[in-house]
């Protein structure tokens, strides 16, 4: 095996990049990327190396004199396991049991992967959870149906409408307002017994938990422009929810 020192610079870059890349597209946090990207620089001898990553993009400057390199980042969603094996490829890296070309390689195979679950396993964890979250929040055994169906639809209208709108907002708006819908119907046909808890129950799915955690693991950590991006996204969501909600509330 090549030892690390050995490899062009263009070849580290290239790695660093596709590391923090996908880190940051699986929702993983902004010091995690710089560290992994830092780490890998310098197990192949860029300890000088620099990185500046926010949400939206990454900028990193090897060691050497050579120029930054930017990778814009467009979709965002959360995907542990890829977050777990990229710090894995990073691992062995460092300690000098993977080549830099099995590592490319590995890390276009993390990249090209979709979602680890399908979308009928993702659209049934959504109905469970709902229901479950109804309970949570005192509703009635009578409520736990009506959340189910709730729950479940709109995250199948979520997903149809981000895929044809590709505006994230506008297909938690649309979400949103269909559940609000959706438990009004319920509840009117005498298939649950409070409206409120349905729904708070149903738009749980929705609600960006990891986003405001890593928002506030951010701003904690000094990363200022990082930590803010993520709370306005997370606002946003959080209003298009409301909002959605709201609506219904209005019309009927």
């Amino acid at each position: 095996m090549e030892t690390p020192i050995e490899q062009p610079i263009q070849k580290v870059v290239e790695v660093c990049l596709l590391a923090g890349k996908i880190m940051l597209e699986s929702g993983a946090e902004t010091y995690r990327v710089e560290d992994t990207m830092t780490r890998i620089a310098t197990a192949f001898g860029l300890p000088e190396s620099h990185s500046f990553v926010m949400p939206t993009g990454i900028i990193f400057q090897p060691d050497g004199g050579d120029s930054a390199k930017l990778n814009r980042i467009m979709e965002r969603t959360t995907n542990l396991r890829k977050v777990d094996a990229v710090n894995a490829i990073s691992r062995q890296l460092c300690n000098g049991e993977l080549s830099i070309i099995d590592a490319v390689k590995s890390l276009h195979k993390i990249d090209k992967e979709g979602s680890d679950y399908s979308i009928r396993l993702q659209i049934t964890a959504a109905s469970i959870a709902s229901a479950c979250f109804a309970i949570m929040f005192k509703g009635s055994w009578q409520d736990f149906i009506p959340a189910m169906i709730s729950g479940g639809l709109g995250y199948l209208f979520f997903i149809y409408f981000h895929r044809l709108v590709k505006v994230k907002f506008f297909a938690e708006l649309i979400a949103s307002f269909c559940i609000g819908i959706v438990s009004f119907i319920l509840t009117s046909v005498g298939l649950g017994q409070s409206v409120d808890i349905i729904i708070i129950g149903s738009v749980m799915p929705l609600v960006p938990g990891l986003l405001i955690t890593n928002a506030v693991r951010d701003l904690m950590a000094g990363h200022l422009v990082s930590g803010v991006s993520r709370g306005v996204e997370a606002f946003l969501t959080a209003f298009a929810i409301g909002a959605g909600v709201a609506i219904v509330f209005i019309i009927l």
